[in-house]
């Protein structure tokens, strides 16, 4: 008699997102505890040792509440239970930068980064659900994003993988009761100060309410159309920008990216507009705080030039046209028509 439906949907999931991974190397599972990254733990010593493979738990004490290090020290000892070693608990320091939730998860792929060079893993596997990448994407949506935001969170990346991004929440609550596992709730997934939060427990139950069972299905359903979108219109811009870069020592010895206005005039906007993007980030600016409507403002020195002057965007980075050749640098760069 095999093991219990949503047991099995565990880890079959886990199975295919480990595929290329060669026998003998190391995965680890970011486990705090809850019912998502408990189940996936199970999931992941059950797989491991059948396909040849080492695993281990990593859990990260954020320090945020009283009692958090006890907390870390219990799944640190589940780990045992799970057949998964090495086991480490990763204490971080939270900043401010950004907002609590941002703050957080900034401390914490930095520890899970750090653990798993020092440890030598071939792949870190996170336990996002589908209703995770729903909430992503109603988050993002309002917050005005772009296509490849909407994508929400990858399958994979780098070292990255989420297995469980096509399982619900209920399945691994399930899978944790069928096993014998008692999650543990974290007081922050209860905390209404927090949108995704509000996200999770006001919005998602309102539209099913309003709009009928599947809506955070569809909203993962949309994101991976989005993924595809966003993943071809990249490819285009990646092609676009190698014709658009003009090579120039001078301007490459002061970190400046210059792009020929003509070969950028006729893109589509959404494909202009990610070629002006990447050079805004090889010039300097800082990917989290470029936003779209820096990009539009470069995009008016393409599709709407008057004599414009410097455009500014974050990172102590301007944007000058001269002699139809966009430069983007640090240093100032007088325009000319």
């Amino acid at each position: 008699m095999g093991p219990p439906p949503v047991v099995a949907d565990i880890r079959r999931a886990v199975r295919n997102v480990l595929d290329d991974v060669e026998p003998g190397d190391l995965v680890l599972v970011a486990c705090s505890g809850g019912a998502d990254s408990l189940a996936l733990a199970a999931g992941l010593g059950f797989v491991a040792p059948r396909a040849g493979l080492r695993a281990g738990l990593l859990t990260v004490d954020h320090g945020l509440q009283a009692g958090s290090s006890g907390q870390a020290a219990d799944v640190v000892r589940l780990a045992a239970v799970l057949e998964l070693d090495p086991a480490e608990a990763l204490s971080v320091s939270v900043g401010t930068s950004g907002g609590p939730e941002a703050a957080a998860r900034e401390a914490r792929y930095a520890a899970l980064s750090e653990a798993a060079g020092r440890l030598g893993a071939a792949a870190v596997l996170l336990g996002h659900t589908r209703d995770d990448q729903a909430e992503t994407v109603l988050l993002r949506l309002a917050r005005g994003s772009g296509t490849r935001s909407l994508a929400g969170m990858p399958a994979r990346a780098g070292l990255y993988r989420r297995p469980l991004l096509e399982i619900d929440r209920r399945t691994t609550v399930a899978a944790c009761a069928a096993l014998g596992l008692s999650p543990w709730e974290d007081p922050h997934n209860l905390d209404s100060r927090y949108a995704r939060v509000r996200v999770r427990d006001r919005l998602l139950p309102a539209f099913e309410e309003e709009l009928g069972p599947g809506v955070a299905e569809a909203l993962a359903r949309t994101a991976a159309l989005c993924r595809d979108d966003a993943d071809a219109l990249d490819g285009w811009a990646d092609d676009a920008y190698g014709r658009a870069v003009v090579s120039d020592s001078a301007l490459s010895d002061i970190g400046a990216v210059a792009l020929a206005v003509p070969e950028l005039a006729d893109l589509p906007a959404a494909v202009r507009r990610r070629v002006l993007r990447r050079a805004a980030i090889e010039a300097g600016a800082p990917p989290g705080t470029l936003a779209a409507s820096h990009v539009l403002q470069l995009d008016r020195l393409i599709t709407d030039w008057h004599g414009q002057r410097r455009v500014e965007v974050p990172g102590g980075v301007g944007a000058v046209r001269r002699y139809g050749t966009l430069i983007l640098a640090r240093q100032s760069v007088s325009p000319v028509s």
